[in-house]
């Protein structure tokens, strides 16, 4: 080997050093950073720890979340308090039965000039946002829940032949009722695809119900604070990206996706009882997940570990159930636990 040869080589290794010191020391910085946010998001929202991770890290991974459980929990002060903390422009929508698209992407107007000129202008309706909450978003008609379909999907939405590009960030924080209840529709197969996680919002603990009583009922109520920017939160996704991960885990990923489709699966209970199984898009989310995962808990790499803690929440909502495995019984937690039994 030359001489020119050797220390091109040595140039590119000594490149390699500095890049993973410099990318330790961001990822060390970022996880800080999301400890403080997490302990300010955990002084309005009591007892819902793994609500706010499984959050955070689909923010982190810039997806958008579907919160599910019964009115009350806490879900609307929950996305309230993440567009505060992260300095995010936040605007709410009340998703009802008579909800149109135009009420959430906007329109167009015909508009005169004083000379007598008429034209029209795009009126932005609120999904010109950072986040977005379709607050109750399944009791909207499937024409209006389709709406954003687009926007979740391409950062942009389409009015009259006109695409017009949403803001930077941009996150969709989606509540949900239980199907159970009066006046819900179920949403799409498609859109719910798009949801990074499907988040189940339990009831809190005693322990926790009792901070709740008393810091929220009382002549004063403190508001969260800013820890952290728009702009900071960007280049943690960014960051997020770039987060190495090991070839065991990517096996692990996609064992854990393929092996949850009844076409491929080996598993009995799979192909007896789940009607269509998860697409590629969950095993994209898995990738993005665990890596948000490892830094906020202030790791540099994902272990199968992560996978394990993600798989309820991004494959539950893109696995369906037959009617009879229904009938039967069986729930997708007892299929998603068995999926991670070859795992562990």
């Amino acid at each position: 080997m030359s001489a020119k040869a050797k220390t091109k080589d040595k140039d590119k290794e000594t490149s390699e050093v500095i890049n993973s010191e410099a990318l330790l020391e961001a990822v060390d910085k970022l996880g800080r950073d999301l400890a403080t946010a997490r302990r300010a998001i955990g002084g309005f929202i009591f007892g819902q720890d793994t609500v706010i991770e499984e959050t955070l890290i689909t923010l982190l991974a810039g997806g958008h979340v579907l919160l599910i459980g019964v009115p009350g929990l806490g879900k609307t002060r929950l996305v309230e308090t993440l567009g505060t903390v992260f300095g995010l422009d936040s605007r709410r929508v009340q998703f009802t039965p008579d909800l149109m698209p135009a009420d959430i992407l906007g329109s167009e107007v015909l508009e005169e000039s004083d000379t007598g000129r008429r034209g029209f202008r795009f009126i932005k309706g609120p999904v010109f946002c950072q986040v977005l909450m379709a607050d109750e978003i399944n009791r909207a008609s499937p024409r209006t829940q389709s709406a954003l379909l687009q926007a979740m999907q391409e950062h942009r939405v389409s009015v009259a032949g006109e695409y017009h590009a949403l803001p930077e960030p941009f996150h969709v924080l989606a509540t949900q009722n239980p199907l159970e209840q009066e006046g819900t529709y179920p949403l799409p197969e498609a859109q719910l695809d798009r949801f990074f996680m499907q988040v189940d919002v339990d009831y809190p603990a005693l322990a926790a119900e009792r901070e709740i009583l008393i810091n929220t009922t009382g002549a004063e109520e403190t508001r969260p604070e800013q820890v952290m920017t728009p702009e900071a939160l960007m280049e943690g996704q960014r960051l997020v990206r770039r987060v190495p991960v090991g070839e065991s885990v990517a096996e692990a990923i996609l064992e854990l996706v393929r092996a949850g489709r009844p076409e491929s699966s080996d598993i009995d209970e799979v192909r007896e009882h789940v009607s269509w199984g998860p697409g590629p898009r969950a095993s994209q989310a898995l990738m993005l997940g665990v890596r948000a995962r490892a830094v906020i808990e202030g790791r540099l790499a994902p272990s199968v570990d992560d996978v394990l803690a993600l798989a309820h929440p991004i494959l539950r909502h893109r696995m369906a159930l037959s009617f009879a495995a229904r009938a039967e019984g069986v729930t997708l937690a007892s299929i998603i636990d068995r999926l991670c039994e070859r795992l562990g």
